[in-house]
């Protein structure tokens, strides 16, 4: 018996149990989030996060999203408690509405089931689980290029990736006869990835009436729509930006549709979102809500509160609301405005290349064209800071900053 406790000591002590699992590669935009703060220069610049910044470069909260926490804190009657699995019902409605429309037939004849998520990657994982369990065919395309953790979230639910193409590096626009020559290939069934507007990494999107030849096209080919929503408002209005979803809800078809309230409300670090899911009955839906259950509690139980009622507190009253609309198109506003001084100020300097595509792409990001090798030069360099696909996050600029971004860009283009 003492023989074999001392072998138990020194098995304790010895080699870890975990001592065989490999290092895993960084997640190249958290290990440029890493890098930047690092960095002790003063004239450093971060455009990788996709992230909205103030003029000053300091994080931006909007003001109706302070007073909204601020009633909360002062409500007494509010509490801790835990959420149903499927979150606060209230903000499930609203976002619902949100994105649908408070009109929206589908919603009117309950056939749109609602949940909290853990913001826009943790809403489509919940999606991709969903589809990997009780969808027939599973298979989904993602766009070419496309959100880095999209490829992440749809494997690891166990899903079989496939790409279309969607971006032209030539024209740094939208390659839509390809784009409808591989979705036209694809088997009958497939998912298709769709985002709804503001495209990340590219800044690209379909118009209105190519948004209309892919439902059609989809459609005709039985491809089941699960749009991600994370820039509703950060293009053009709530209203304009999701078209693409209403125009697939319109025909009666179903889809999935995972929205994310980081973005258009700074709501980043508090994870606020939802999935919804469009069914072509009443009774679908209810047992499709039954099975989200089943997949969300041994997740994460249910949901964080108090993100989603700050969300709530807005989208229920209507002066707060507007606010926020009004907020948020300022943002808006200020993202075009920083595109048009870029341009401008590359054309000024007589930086090598077209740049136009600067202003022509729309959202939070853009995709400069710069390869890697400048990308790494303008970081050595400059100090200034973005994925080495050359994606840049406007809202990250600043008027301040511009003069110096072309200069980096400048030498790059020009010596690199």
């Amino acid at each position: 018996m003492e023989s074999n406790n001392s072998d138990i000591g020194k098995e304790s002590h010895g080699d870890s149990a975990f001592e065989n699992v490999p290092r895993a590669p960084d997640v190249p935009i958290y290990a440029v989030m890493v890098a930047y703060k690092e960095d002790t220069s003063p004239v450093k610049l971060n455009l990788g996060m996709g992230v909205y910044r103030s003029e000053e470069g300091k994080p931006h909260l909007p003001n109706v999203v302070r007073q909204a926490e601020q009633l909360l804190v002062n409500d007494l009657s509010t509490d801790k408690e835990y959420l149903p699995i499927t979150g606060i019902v209230q903000f499930n409605k609203l976002s619902a509405k949100l994105i649908f429309g408070a009109d929206s037939p589908a919603i009117k004849e309950n056939r749109v089931i609602t949940v909290q998520c853990v913001s826009g990657s943790g809403s489509l994982r919940i999606g991709a689980d969903f589809l990997a369990k009780h969808y027939h065919q599973p298979t989904l395309y993602l766009s070419q290029p496309t959100y880095q953790n999209h490829l992440s979230v749809f494997t690891a639910a166990g899903l079989a990736m496939k790409t279309y193409r969607y971006y032209d590096p030539n024209t740094h626009g939208l390659d839509f006869q390809g784009m409808l020559e591989d979705l036209g290939a694809a088997s009958f069934g497939s998912i298709v990835l769709l985002q709804v507007c503001g495209h990340n990494p590219t800044g690209v999107d379909p118009t209105p009436e190519q948004w209309e030849q892919i439902r059609q096209l989809m459609r005709l080919k039985g491809l089941f729509p699960f749009f991600d929503c994370a820039y509703q408002g950060f293009v053009t209005n709530l209203d304009a930006d999701v078209l693409p979803v209403r125009l697939f809800i319109a025909d009666g078809g179903e889809c999935l549709v995972a929205q994310s309230y980081s973005k258009i409300m700074g709501l980043y670090g508090e994870r606020v979102g939802t999935l919804s899911i469009v069914c072509k009955t009443s009774d679908v839906a209810s047992s499709i809500e039954s099975q989200l259950k089943l997949i969300i509690r041994p997740l994460y139980s249910n949901p964080p509160i108090h993100g989603a009622s700050i969300v709530t507190a807005i989208l229920k009253d209507r002066e707060m609301y507007s606010q926020w609309a009004a907020e948020l198109k300022v943002m808006t506003d200020r993202i075009a405005s920083l595109r048009q001084q870029l341009y401008n100020a590359l054309l000024d300097r007589g930086t090598p290349g077209d740049w136009s595509h600067i202003t022509r792409q729309v959202g939070m990001y853009t995709l400069t064209g710069l390869n890697a090798e400048q990308v790494a030069f303008m970081t050595k360099e400059y100090h200034i800071y973005m994925s080495s696909d050359g994606r840049m996050n406007m809202a990250g600029l600043s008027s301040k900053t511009i003069p110096y971004l072309v200069d980096g860009i400048h030498a790059a283009v020009t010596l690199v």
